[in-house]
């Protein structure tokens, strides 16, 4: 069989019994699921059970790129990785840049699924056809940057650190030092297998059905992005830091952990004040013009993203940028989450009324980065602690993942996108602060629940889509699914409208949502903090009624029964195949 766009195959590897395969993949799943989220949704929800524990051997981890990984489309140097999280205990997909996805592809596979655990420390290198397990307990203890530099002379490096090692909740895995697949645990599944690494390398390029269409496909994306302020000017000359005036400005930046919307020192955070007091250099993901990472010269540190600045800096009240940036580089090379550090640490200063400063965040960082006194108890993440310290109401999560840097009491959508969060509380599920604060590709109003419900579900659908190409989701300011679609059918062949796209987003979302189902969630959990429902800020509260009426249109915007139960006509008609004991 000829293969465009994909390679065909996966390396299935079981650490418990060192066993390595390499397996074909079927086309007729690959065009339902294409790759990345979405492939690695099928594989983990076939491949699991209820009930596991997410630390237990019993868990999977799948890496996995896109059709369009590894291919001259601009934005997709990126891949997936998608497993059950030990933070929430719902399915859970990442995904991040670097060189790892298009390396992946270039050895020749689109994805890896790794089982088991190893009794010691290993390693997984993989070249071309060569694939191995190596010892790593000379690695075991050292951080990303100590790991990363002993591998890179192998390949691109995937690796955690000591949080991982630890089993912190919110642990990443870290792709060439600073690119992370974040939030939810992967870093402490990885560590719970006593995997260290995964170093890979190739020497081909993924073949392409159109060579020549694929061109002028690309030319239309490469013009867009070109002409989109948000792509060219904003997130390439400051990066995500561009938001922090304008979400501070529109009264949604959290602050002392979301008690309140806004904050007198946002600029001191602000990529216009980044821009001013550092020279930077730009670190670009494989193959993307809009290059929104970057780092400065001088101490050769990572500039921190938005969300980072948001719930490191004013959601903990703590507005020192040296600090932030020193915190942000701590939690890379430890290999944690920033948001849910961020958040935690945050619940964890009002439950014991304490005001921060920077040098008591950054022990904080070091104490949770090595599961020490305090920081063993943080860990866990806010709702555990928060739990444990009997005062649940101060955990600012939806099922147990942290909320990133938007108030959801000033952008009604992104509360919707929030509560209906498959992986729990999420901005990049459907990113609707696009429409309702940026006006990309339409402005809508924030402070009402009109279309709201149709609108979430569909940029879920195109979302889960796009994660499964794999594209960077930023081309979505400036491109929408149809020259996606085109680009897609020019590099496989097969050819997808912009409906089929949508579609496969459809089709992964609800297959998310069965694994969750089956795990015992139910429309209880479809909710926010009880915060956002009782409490003003310099915004009006969120009236639960109104929120409770726009779920249950939510619910029929998806075609769902009125306890949020995908139907067998509906999975049928997404081509979802089985038997499921837990539909409608």
């Amino acid at each position: 069989m000829d293969w465009y766009g994909w390679c065909g195959k996966l390396v299935d590897i079981d650490l418990s019994r060192r066993k390595i395969q390499v397996i074909p993949l079927e086309l007729d799943i690959m065009r339902l699921y294409l790759g990345g989220r979405g492939l690695g949704v099928y594989l983990v929800y076939n491949e699991l059970t209820s009930g596991i524990d997410p630390l237990s051997a019993d868990n999977v981890l799948v890496f996995a790129t896109g059709p369009l990984t590894g291919t001259p489309v601009p934005t997709t140097g990126r891949f997936a990785c998608v497993s059950k999280s030990p933070l929430t205990g719902t399915i859970l997909d990442s995904n991040c840049g670097g060189r790892f996805g298009p390396y992946l592809k270039f050895a020749g596979y689109d994805a890896i699924i790794v089982r088991g655990a190893s009794r010691t420390p290993v390693y997984i290198r993989i070249a071309d056809n060569v694939i191995s397990i190596e010892d790593a307990r000379s690695l075991w203890g050292k951080n990303v940057r100590d790991t990363t530099a002993a591998l890179k002379g192998y390949g691109s490096v995937l690796c955690i650190g000591t949080a991982g090692e630890r089993l912190v909740r919110f642990a990443s895995i870290m792709n060439d030092n600073t690119s992370a697949l974040g939030r939810g645990g992967l870093g402490a599944v990885m560590g719970s297998k006593n995997l260290k690494a995964i170093v890979v390398n190739g020497s081909n390029r993924p073949r392409v059905y159109e060579p020549n269409l694929l061109r002028y496909r690309n030319a239309d994306i490469t013009r867009l992005l070109v002409a989109s302020p948000v792509s060219s000017k904003g997130l390439r000359v400051y990066g995500t830091p561009v938001l922090m005036n304008l979400i501070n400005y529109m009264k949604v930046l959290p602050t002392a952990n979301f008690r309140r919307s806004t904050s007198p020192h946002a600029y001191e955070l602000s990529g216009e004040h980044i821009h001013e007091r550092f020279e930077v250099r730009l670190t670009p993901c494989y193959g993307c013009p809009i290059a929104c990472k970057r780092e400065i010269r001088s101490s050769g540190m990572e500039v921190p993203e938005y969300e980072t600045l948001a719930m490191l800096g004013t959601s903990c009240e703590v507005t020192n940028l040296n600090a932030i940036i020193e915190v942000n580089h701590l939690c890379n090379d430890y290999g944690m989450d920033t948001i849910s550090c961020g958040a935690t640490i945050a619940c964890y200063a009002e439950l014991n009324n304490l005001q921060l400063d920077p040098k008591t965040l950054i022990s904080l960082v070091h104490k949770i980065g090595t599961r020490r006194d305090v920081g063993d108890e943080l860990a866990e993440g806010a709702h555990r602690y928060a739990n444990k310290m009997g005062h649940p109401e101060l955990s600012m999560d939806v099922k147990g993942l942290e909320l990133p840097g938007y108030d959801p009491r000033g952008v009604l959508g992104m509360a919707l996108g929030y509560a209906t969060s498959n992986r729990g509380g999420c901005h990049t599920r459907a990113y609707m602060v696009g429409m309702e604060i940026f006006g990309k590709p339409k402005l809508i109003h924030r402070l009402s629940w009109v279309g709201k419900p149709n609108l979430v579900a569909l940029l879920q659908n195109i979302f889960a889509a796009v994660d499964s190409t794999v594209m960077c989701k930023f081309a979505l300011f400036s491109v929408s699914e149809e020259e996606i679609a085109n680009a897609l059918s020019a590099v496989t062949g097969i050819d997808f409208t912009s409906e089929d796209f949508i579609q496969v987003g459809e089709r992964i979302w609800n297959l998310e949502r069965l694994f969750n189902l089956r795990e015992g969630f139910t429309k209880l959990d479809d909710t926010l903090p009880e915060r956002f429902f009782q409490e003003d800020t310099d915004i009006r509260r969120i009236s639960k009624a109104e929120f409770m009426s726009a779920l249950l249109e939510y619910y029929r915007a998806r075609d769902w029964t009125k306890d949020g139960i995908p139907t067998h006509d509906k999975l049928q008609a997404l081509s979802i195949a089985g038997e499921y004991s837990h539909v409608a």
